[in-house]
C-alpha cells in the first residue's frame, strides 16, 4: 500500500543482532536517517521524503516494534524497548548501508530514540533535528494536572498486567484515528492511505504489546539511563534543531529552545503553524526548515 506514497523508494529488511527492521532507501548524498514517531511507520515521512531525495541518500526507518519492522519479546526491565536499544538499532541500520556518520531527524518516539542516539554515539551523528518533542527527562520531571490530561497516553500505556493491550486491541483503529485526530489543528489534512497504512500495522496484537513496551521503558529504564547522563555531565554535541507545532501541547507548554539547551550544546528552534504532527500537518514548512538547518551544517 505504501508504495502508492513511496514508490521511489526501494524496500528491504536489515537484520541487526537478531531483530529485523524494515527499511526504505532512496536518493543519492549525504546520509539522512528519518525517524518517525507513535503511532506511525516511517510513511509519516510520505510528504517530505521524496524532496530530501532530491539531495540526500535518505533511509526511512520502522523502529523496533512498529510497522514492518520485528517485535522482539519483551523483558521485565523493558530493555528490550529501550531507547538505547531502538538506536543501536538505527546504528547498525546505516553502519550496514555504509554509513559512518549521518543526520537524524525523529519526530515523537523517533525524536527520543535519536537524542539517545546522539548521546550513546555522538561520533556517529552530524546533525539532529527532534520534532515536537522535549527530553523525556524533563518531562517527567515536569508533569502537572495539564500533562496528566494532555499526554494522558503515556500513562495509559505504560500500565501493566495488558490492560492497554487488551482495551486497543478491541478495536484498534478507532485509536488510531481518534488519537491523531485529537492532535490535527489545521494544516494539511492527514492522507487517506497512511493513516489505512498507519491502522494496518497497529493492527497486529504484537505491535500493540510492543509500543505499549516503548511507553513502559521511557517511564522506567530509560529515566536510569537519563539521569546516569545527567550524572556524568553528557550533552548532546552535534547541532541540533528543535521543531515544534505552536497549537501543540509542547508548543503552549514549553520554552521548547531553553528546554534543550539544558540538554544540548548547539541549539536553535522553530515553531510552526501546526499541532503534533509536523511532517504530515505542515511538510512544506518542515521541508523548508530541515533543508536550511542540513545546509548549514554541511549535511548537505
Amino acid at each position: 500500500m505504501t508504495d502508492q506514497l513511496l514508490g521511489d523508494f526501494d524496500r528491504r529488511t536489515i537484520d541487526v543482532e537478531g531483530v529485523g527492521i524494515h527499511v526504505r532507501t532512496a536518493g543519492d548524498g549525504p546520509p539522512l536517517l528519518l525517524l518517525h514517531g507513535y503511532p506511525q511507520t516511517h510513511v509519516i515521512w510520505h510528504h517530505i521524503a521524496p524532496a530530501l531525495a532530491a539531495t540526500h541518500r535518505v533511509v526511512l526507518a520502522d523502529l523496533r516494534g512498529y510497522g514492518d519492522s520485528d517485535k522482539p519479546a519483551s523483558d521485565a526491565e523493558h530493555l528490550m524497548y529501550s531507547k538505547r536499544a531502538m538506536a543501536r538499532d538505527q546504528l547498525l541500520v546505516m553502519r550496514e548501508l555504509g554509513f559512518d556518520r549521518f543526520a537524524v531527524v525523529g519526530h515523537d518516539r523517533g525524536g527520543r530514540v535519536a537524542h539517545r542516539l546522539a548521546l550513546d554515539h555522538p561520533g556517529a551523528v552530524s546533525a539532529l533535528a527532534v520534532l515536537d518533542i522535549v527530553p523525556t527527562r524533563h518531562v517527567f520531571q515536569h508533569a502537572d494536572k495539564d500533562f496528566g490530561l494532555g499526554y494522558y497516553h503515556w500513562f495509559f500505556l505504560a500500565a501493566g498486567n495488558g490492560i492497554p493491550e487488551h482495551l486497543i486491541g478491541r478495536d484498534p483503529e478507532f485509536w488510531i484515528r481518534a488519537r491523531m485526530g485529537a492532535r490535527h489543528h489545521g494544516g494539511t489534512p492527514f492522507d487517506e492511505a497512511a493513516q489505512a497504512e498507519y491502522v494496518r500495522c497497529f493492527s497486529d496484537p504484537a505491535a500493540i504489546h510492543a509500543s505499549c513496551e516503548d511507553y513502559r521503558a521511557a517511564a522506567t529504564i530509560d529515566l536510569v539511563h537519563d539521569d546516569e547522563d545527567a550524572a556524568a555531565g553528557r550533552r548532546v554535541t552535534a547541532p541540533l534543531l528543535a521543531l515544534w507545532g505552536a497549537h501543540g501541547f509542547v508548543g503552549r507548554h514549553y520554552d521548547v529552545p531553553r528546554v534543550w539547551r539544558g540538554y544540548a550544546d548547539d541549539v536553535r528552534g522553530q515553531a510552526l503553524p501546526c499541532d503534533h504532527y509536523l511532517p504530515e500537518e505542515a511538510p512544506e514548512e518542515t521541508l523548508r526548515q530541515l533543508r536550511t538547518f542540513l545546509a548549514d551544517h554541511g549535511a548537505a
